[in-house]
């Protein structure tokens, strides 16, 4: 890639990141929109699952449910790395319960806005206590080193350009012994250069996605083992499959491998482009052929 590439560009893509998912924050868009509950589910959260927390916490932006696989257990401390409007935050805390805490880490306002109105929100109008919530990068946790019993993460390590530097901060936070449970796009091959080199195809999970053997490789680097990184199989186009079926302003916006169509339910004109350009790519490769969304566990080591 020359240096011109804005994908190289770490400002670039912290900006555009968070353009998009502040946008996402604010849509609107919830459980309550089919094609949204269908994303979700399609990646691994039950019905039960979805009817138990707030319905604008998801907006359709997993690839995987990280809660499904932590084994979490009650009285222990959960970090959730891009927790978004706290979809798997609340799964979590339940699953502590009111012993143990369950903490989202976000760099976007809107999203952790957002995130904080539901919990207040919470389930049948009881507000989720044990929540915490707070700004910052992933690479750099305001946590203290060995806090932590399990790091989850749902689709959002892909968005971060130094990646070993997460999984250094990651083992930092973790307790020894400590796990993680991640859901993730990681890359089966090498991208063509139309997607590589495209900062919407960075934004929408894909770009900055790495090789399978990237990612066991720079765990076992920063300290873990029993690493188990699983091709989960899903079919990385469901997003694509969902818009197609879907009446106006359903699930068009909330996913970033969706497109909005103009005219409905729009985002502002910069962001069409964005959308355009990443629609025309999707439509001449399938993503299947080059990623997978995974399912990673691993252990800190002692």
């Amino acid at each position: 890639m020359s240096p011109s590439n804005p994908v190289e560009n770490s400002e670039t893509l912290q900006r555009a990141v968070k353009s998009k998912y502040g946008a996402v924050a604010t849509s609107g868009l919830s459980t309550g929109h089919a094609g949204v509950r269908a994303v979700a589910e399609a990646f691994g959260y039950t019905p039960e699952e979805l009817a138990s927390i707030p319905a604008e916490a998801n907006m359709g932006l997993s690839c995987g449910n990280p809660t499904a696989t932590a084994n979490l257990r009650p009285g222990e401390v959960v970090v959730d790395l891009g927790c978004g409007g706290g979809l798997d935050v609340f799964l979590a805390a339940a699953k502590v319960g009111p012993t143990g805490m369950a903490i989202g880490i976000d760099m976007t306002a809107e999203m952790l806005d957002l995130a904080r109105r539901n919990a207040a929100k919470g389930n049948q109008g009881r507000p989720i206590a044990n929540v915490a919530f707070h700004q910052a990068m992933i690479d750099q946790l305001p946590l203290a080193d060995g806090s932590v019993d399990c790091v989850i993460s749902n689709c959002v390590i892909n968005l971060v350009p130094d990646k070993p530097a997460v999984f250094r901060e990651i083992a930092r936070v973790l307790k020894p012994g400590g796990r993680l449970a991640i859901s993730d796009i990681a890359l089966k091959r090498e991208l063509p250069d139309a997607i590589g080199r495209d900062i919407m195809a960075y934004v929408g999970c894909i770009a900055g996605a790495i090789r399978i053997a990237d990612y066991r490789r720079q765990l076992a680097e920063s300290g873990f083992s029993a690493i188990e990184i699983l091709d989960t199989q899903s079919d990385l186009n469901a997003y694509a499959k969902v818009e197609n079926q879907a009446a106006c302003c359903s699930p068009t916006s909330p996913s970033p491998l969706a497109v909005m169509e103009p005219g409905c339910c729009s985002p502002p004109a910069d962001n069409d482009a964005l959308h355009a350009r990443l629609k025309e790519l999707l439509t001449r490769y399938n993503i299947n052929d080059y990623a997978a969304s995974v399912r990673v566990f691993a252990v800190k080591e002692v």
